[in-house]
């Protein structure tokens, strides 16, 4: 098995800070072009809906366009990327939080072109928040084409959000600010590092390829902009405004999202956007003709050119018309129309002031034009801030397009007022209630992932067993096969030399080596990939995937301190979601035994019976009596005291009071039957450890133990202990779900042919001796045709039971498309008391996704369910 060494690791990540520079660079490059493709082809193809509607009838080229284009878009959607609906932050921002979503080229792809279709075709929205998309999902793709750790992948993306900001605004700050405000609240180093430099050179690219975007050249229109403390009360009141109808703007994107999922849910994506295209289209022949063309709507607001009465009615479609085109999900952002609503607005507070400036005889900024353009461009800020919750962006954005120093203290003012407003009116930011409305709940205080603080210290083995390299590999070969691991360490001096596999030998064949006289250093792996103690689980992860590894060693220089490998963080994660993350940590320590009783031994066997519950616990004991009087065995009581793993089994104190009486009570029990008991208390870390040690220990052949029937735990099939027991245990395991009435005169034993029926059938002998009159039905379920469907395997059943029973053995073979509808169906039809079912390991195990046929029938009926799994194979253990 070819392995990657050290030094080859070191070859590959060595200067991970210049490759970290390289694909900043490159991400900046690729949005930068996709943002200038984006603005031209917007500008191309809306330029020729202007003209065509200049030409030919406004009438019908406006709300043609917009209805065709509508339905072009929603139809490249809905085909190749769902996921390019709507703005693409909040998918973004999932994206980041570590849900599962779709982020690669093709959704970058889908969305260019269909944000370049819906905005020429007419629709109100814009094309920076598009770009964030765009960014990411170039990025995302990056680090699929190069392979990094999963932390480093979401800094990738997050610098290509950045990225794309920086470039359809042209505005390289605010990019990185928008992305750490808004998504990561992150200023780790190599986050701000990336981040700063694509965004950086995406505006450079932007800004020479595709020219000033929305910077409107301020200084060459007009002087700078001017501000004096008069002006102070109305920038507060333009704030005031500012967040009450941001945040009326924000509810009522959600009440257009309702109206298109309730009243239209029978319309198709395209039909929906297409619909509100028509409509875009319909309002906007009938108004002048500045609103056919959103660029130029902006600057005309902004500069003062149009009157009050044109502002307002600017004001009042652009935000109906927004709200119409978003609700519809079609792809287009909202950072443009909030800055013209906020321009408008800001126009309509600059007039009202001046009017009032000039009635009172007043002064404020100087000039008609400048003072209307000072509002206009703080009304630009506070409205952007009341919409995205985000004042340093919206502050930072204006200030680069304008970069007028004049326009930072208005522009505070305005956004962080207008902030609050819009804050009491709906808390949080917009994009995670847009998720949330989407069924995607993001965690204000987002919970700690699983792999956020472990390191490789806090889940390694430390008592790993070694090899020396000079151990001839006949000696290597014995090693493997006395012990369940598939791989060891090598060591010489205690200083780590190389890995050896059971691959490794498996291709000793291919060596030209003599096997006699080869040694683990002739065929090892020298300079093995190793982390270091404090390394963390995510680069842990990433290592094991990365080399296709299933073991790492952890050294400390060249000593070897541990070894982690696939189980330990599998089962790391199987505690998570159990929520027993007390669990984490070094590995459990030997459970300690702190009661021991001993009968005399003379069975041929033992059984082990752990015991929890006292009132099931005489009924277990009777089941394992019987199967110990048929095998001539003995039985090993066992309780458990669970302690937390920051305390020493063998050492912590623990009160054993009620586990020893319960104990003697079933020693009575026990002698009462002939049956030679022994008992235990074990103090462990955990149950399942110290049920497998004491079975190790103590020789037991057979393990009978009690089982709820389910579990809640994800991604268990029968509960933490059982799942472990049934995967490890070498022995045979009986499990026993109580029934609401416990009695054993009636018997079913659905069959199936697999190979652990025979281990369920031996057992009926034994327990139909718990009833003075049993009865014992076997069943098979027949999915096909019953006629052509044989009862072989029912008959075969019975002839093996036959001489080992004193009662009558029935046969039912039944009809149904469900193992488990139609067992349970029998049992509540005919009388059934216990149903024992035998299933295979692999079986079991295999069935945890598709529908555990065992677990299902103890869920679903109330009699007593005994599950038997028979003897595994040393080689087939879990190692």
């Amino acid at each position: 098995m070819a392995l990657f060494s050290s030094r080859q690791l070191r070859h590959l990540l060595v200067g991970s800070k210049r490759l970290a520079i390289y694909e900043a660079c490159i991400i900046g490059v690729v949005s930068g072009l996709a943002a200038v493709f984006l603005k031209q082809g917007v500008g191309w193809l809306g330029g020729f809906r202007v003209q065509a509607a200049s030409q030919y009838p406004a009438w019908l080229v406006l709300p043609l366009v917009g209805a065709l284009g509508g339905l072009l878009s929603g139809f490249l959607i809905e085909r190749f990327a769902p996921e390019a609906a709507g703005s693409g932050i909040p998918q973004v921002k999932a994206a980041l939080a570590n849900v599962p979503m779709a982020l690669n080229l093709r959704v970058a792809l889908v969305k260019l072109v269909t944000v370049i279709v819906t905005l020429a075709s007419g629709l109100n929205l814009g094309r920076q928040g598009p770009t964030v998309q765009i960014g990411a999902g170039l990025a995302a793709q990056l680090s699929q084409w190069i392979p990094t750790s999963p932390e480093y992948r979401r800094q990738l993306i997050a610098a290509g959000a950045a990225a794309g900001l920086a470039a359809g605004f042209n505005a390289p700050i605010a990019g990185v600010l928008f992305v750490v405000e808004e998504f990561l609240q992150d200023f780790s180093g190599l986050t701000l590092g990336t981040a700063i430099l694509a965004s950086f050179i995406g505006a450079v690219v932007s800004r020479l390829l595709g020219g000033q975007g929305l910077s409107l050249n301020w200084h060459e229109i007009m002087p700078s902009a001017q501000f004096q403390l008069v002006d102070v009360p109305y920038l507060v009141i333009l704030g005031l405004l500012a967040g009450a109808l941001g945040g009326l703007f924000s509810q009522g994107i959600f009440v257009s999202l309702a109206f298109n999922r309730q009243v239209l849910r029978r319309l198709s994506l395209p039909l929906k956007i297409g619909l509100a295209g028509l409509i875009s289209g319909l309002v906007a022949m009938m108004l002048p003709t500045p609103f056919r063309d959103n660029t130029g709507l902006q600057d005309f607001l902004s500069t003062g050119a149009a009157t009050w009465q044109l502002t307002l009615l600017a004001f009042f479609v652009k935000f109906v018309l927004t709200l119409v085109a978003y609700g519809s999900g079609a792809p287009g952002g909202i950072f443009a129309p909030s800055l013209v609503l906020g321009s408008a607005l800001g126009v309509l507070v600059g007039l009202v002031a001046q009017n009032l400036e000039l009635a009172t005889g007043l002064t404020g900024a100087v000039g008609t034009v400048n003072s209307t353009t000072t509002y206009a461009l703080a009304g630009m800020g506070a409205f952007f801030s009341a919409v995205t919750r985000g004042p340093i962006t919206a502050i930072v954005i204006v200030f680069e397009i304008t970069t007028d120093f004049n326009l930072v203290l208005p522009l505070m003012i305005g956004s962080v007022t207008a902030y609050l407003v819009a804050d009491r009116i709906m808390s949080g930011s917009l994009y995670t209630h847009l998720l949330a409305w989407n069924g995607i709940h993001l965690e204000s205080t987002p919970k700690e992932a699983l792999w956020d603080n472990l390191t490789a210290a806090d889940l390694m083995q430390r008592r790993v067993e070694t090899l020396a390299s000079n151990l001839t590999v006949t000696e290597a070969v014995q090693a493997f096969s006395r012990s369940h691991h598939r791989g060891f360490p090598v060591v010489d001096h205690g200083k780590l030399v190389g890995i050896v596999t059971q691959s490794d030998l498996a291709d000793l064949t291919r060596r030209p080596l003599k096997v006699e006289e080869a040694t683990l250093a002739d065929i090892m792996t020298p300079q093995p990939v190793t982390v270091n103690p404090d390394a963390s689980l995510t680069h842990v992860l990433y290592l094991l995937n990365r080399f296709k590894l299933s073991r790492l060693p952890v050294t400390e220089g060249h000593k070897l301190v541990g070894i982690i490998t696939r189980a330990d963080i599998i089962r790391a994660e199987s505690d998570y979601l159990s929520g027993e993350t007390q669990n984490f940590g070094p590995q459990p320590e030997p459970s300690y035994v702190i009661y021991q009783t001993r009968s005399p031994a003379t069975g041929k066997g033992r059984l082990l019976l752990p015991v929890y519950n006292p009132r099931n616990a005489p009924i277990l004991l009777r089941l394992a009596a019987a199967i110990a009087q048929q095998r001539d065995y003995e039985i090993e009581l066992l309780q458990v005291i669970v302690v937390p793993r920051t305390n020493a089994p063998a050492e912590t104190p623990v009160r054993s009071t009620h586990s020893r009486r319960l104990l003697r009570h079933l020693e009575t029990l026990g002698r009462d039957l002939q049956i030679p008991i022994h008992s235990q208390i074990r103090v462990s870390h955990d149950i399942a450890q110290a049920i497998l040690e004491t079975i190790q220990e103590r020789h037991i052949d057979l393990t009978v133990m009690g089982w709820k029937g389910q579990t809640l735990t994800p991604g268990r099939v029968f509960g933490s202990v059982v799942d472990t027991l049934i995967r490890q245990a070498a022995c045979e395991v009986v499990l026993v779900k109580m029934g609401r009435e416990v009695a054993f005169d009636h018997w079913l034993i659905p069959i199936a042919g697999g190979p652990n029926a025979a281990a369920a059938l031996q057992l009926l002998p034994a327990f139909t001796t718990l009833s003075e009159a049993p009865d014992v039905r076997i069943c098979q379920v027949i999915s096909g045709d019953p006629e052509e469907s044989g009862t072989e395997l029912i008959q075969n059943a019975i002839a093996t039971l036959h001489p080992h029973l004193r009662c009558p053995v029935l046969a039912r073979p039944i009809w149904g498309q469900s193992v488990t509808g139609a067992v349970t169906r029998l049992a509540w039809q005919e009388p059934c008391d216990v149903i024992v079912l035998g299933a295979s390991r692999e079986g079991m195990l295999k069935q945890v996704i598709q529908g555990n046929i065992p677990e299902a029938i103890a869920r679903a009926s109330n009699r007593t369910v005994i599950l038997v799994r028979g003897a595994i194979a040393p080689e087939d253990q879990a190692s």
